[in-house]
């Protein structure tokens, strides 16, 4: 399944709406100026829609029918946050100073561990895009449908894992914010 969406093609449709709003403004043509707003609501849309990922546990899914598997780091990563807290805070209970020293290296090894997993999927779903993206032009000029197939799935594939890092990491960048 393909996904028509693409943050570059909403910075165009976006650009273009202002620009036709623009001149809508300066000549007084009311219909150019609705419809310069109506293709910047559009490219609106498209950005939000490019973003679209479903995160769940040890998953991303996109709207463009795609499933990653998150990189192992990143659930072994977070469990150890997990314990190294639990360790924390039960060594504070009991009044064990070594118990939550212990945690908090946990904690801390958990968190490091989870950011590289993240930068894997990062890192793995950008390449997969650049490189479902330039194989699917090679294969368009050459007219291999087959091969088109192959590197959209592939970009697809990418673009899911990389949303799925990023979501991932922009909720943690909000929890340390707040």
């Amino acid at each position: 399944m393909s996904d028509n969406t693409s943050t570059l093609k909403s910075y165009v449709d976006s650009a273009t709406g202002a620009v036709q709003n623009l001149v809508g403004s300066v000549t007084g043509n009311t219909t150019d100026q609705t419809k310069g707003e109506a293709k910047q609501h559009k490219a609106d849309a498209e950005y939000e829609a490019s973003h679209a990922t479903l995160k769940g546990p040890g998953f991303s899914a996109s709207s463009s029918g795609a499933v990653t598997k998150d990189d192992p780091d990143r659930s072994a990563g977070a469990w150890n946050q997990t314990m190294g807290s639990a360790k924390e805070t039960a060594g504070g209970l009991v009044g064990s100073e070594n118990l939550k020293q212990q945690g908090r290296q946990q904690n801390l090894e958990g968190q490091q561990q989870e950011a590289k997993g993240q930068l894997n999927d990062f890192g793995s779903g950008v390449g997969n895009r650049v490189q479902g993206t330039v194989g699917g032009a090679v294969a368009g000029l050459t007219g291999d449908s087959e091969g088109q197939a192959h590197y959209q799935g592939m970009h697809d594939k990418g673009k899911t894992q990389q949303r799925g890092a990023e979501h991932d990491i922009q909720k943690q960048a909000d929890a340390k914010a707040t």
